[in-house]
């Protein structure tokens, strides 16, 4: 048997714009919401809205929160001799 090659590093994570992904499914809840409101349901099927209702509310909160958690992150691994300074 020959020997184990060694593990590569693990490549750096890709920069991504999580807001702008948290907006499109946010759109997309509210579309549906427009969609099932204007084409009307059953009485038994109304729950639909409200999980339409759900998704954009957590995708509102989801834009407000994702900004904060990442400067939170950037702060965290920043050098403690860099915030001092501020």
């Amino acid at each position: 048997m020959s020997e184990p090659r060694a593990r590569r590093p693990d490549p750096p994570p890709m920069p991504t714009d999580d807001v702008k992904i948290a907006a499109v499914g946010t759109g997309a809840w509210a579309v549906a919401l427009v969609v099932l409101a204007v084409v009307g349901l059953p009485a038994d099927d109304r729950w639909w809205l409200w999980v339409c209702g759900v998704g954009v509310a957590i995708g509102l909160f989801a834009m407000w929160y994702i900004p904060r958690l990442q400067s939170a992150r950037v702060r965290q691994t920043e050098p403690k001799g860099r915030s001092a300074g501020r």
